[in-house]
């Protein structure tokens, strides 16, 4: 088995979903999911972010650096509220659904782990689930290259995993986190909990129960009539949304009465 690479598994995923919402949505959220899931998604992200500006106090006129900008999404609402948005991503495909998208911010090419760009040459740096891709033992160096490209009181925006296991992600704790970013350089200013969606967790992990029950080597279920099946996946989309879409409604509730730590994720504001 090859050694995962964040910018060979990307490169796929941009070639493999980039027609596959008008919105070019799949390649950066949920790639295979259904159009709606990753609009729900892109929906409670883009609130999170709004709030994390709201508390780094960015202002309009700002300099601000996307690293793992893909599609271009955040590059296009940075710039309607008046900030000066560059892009950076290491997939030239992620870069090429940008400029689909009509993205007209500057877009360059590279790694989180080796930002082209000077010292201190932007007033904020953001970040939504991009270091959570990134292998643990090289996401101190990313975090670094973000402060170093960070102007002295600058601001850091990160929105990272804190729960969760594949192939393809790495998350750390809230406090562990932190103590990374800090140990760059950067104070904390603020956190929060994001994507809590607590029926939908609990379907999807019953489901996921279900079809490990189903899929024994004791099941009689013969492949025809599996959760893998087309009937069984589209039963489960269909359940799905009606239960994400009450997890969505409710989230703000969830946020005042969990902790942050009983989110999937958690965003975090830093100055420098």
């Amino acid at each position: 088995m090859n050694a995962y690479s964040p910018k060979e598994y990307w490169t796929g995923v941009a070639a493999d979903f980039r027609s596959a919402d008008a919105a070019g949505l799949a390649p950066v959220l949920h790639p295979g999911a259904p159009d709606w899931f990753n609009r729900l998604i892109d929906r409670l992200q883009f609130r999170a972010v709004q709030r994390a500006l709201a508390i780094a106090d960015v202002q309009r006129g700002a300099r601000i650096l996307d690293v793992g900008c893909g599609t271009g999404r955040w590059l296009r609402r940075y710039q309607d509220q008046g900030l000066v948005a560059t892009g950076v991503d290491a997939t030239p495909g992620m870069l090429a659904v940008a400029k689909e998208q009509g993205t007209t911010a500057p877009v360059v090419a590279g790694e989180a782990g080796c930002l082209p760009f000077a010292d201190a040459e932007f007033d904020c740096v953001a970040d939504v689930t991009v270091v959570q891709h990134i292998p643990e033992s090289l996401q101190p160096q990313a975090l670094g290259e973000m402060l170093r490209v960070l102007k002295p009181g600058g601001r850091l925006i990160l929105l990272e995993l804190i729960r969760g296991n594949d192939a393809h992600i790495f998350p750390r704790s809230s406090q562990d986190w932190i103590g990374q970013v800090e140990s760059c350089g950067a104070k904390q200013i603020g956190s929060f909990g994001q994507e809590y969606l607590l029926f939908d967790r609990l379907f999807v992990a019953a489901a996921q129960k279900l079809t490990e029950r189903s899929s024994s080597p004791n099941s009689t279920q013969t492949a025809g009539t599996s959760a893998h099946s087309p009937s069984a996946r589209r039963l489960y989309w269909e359940t799905r949304h009606m239960i994400a879409t009450l997890s969505a409604w409710t989230d703000p509730l969830a946020e005042r009465i969990c902790p942050a730590r009983f989110a999937t994720h958690n965003v975090f504001v830093f100055g420098k």
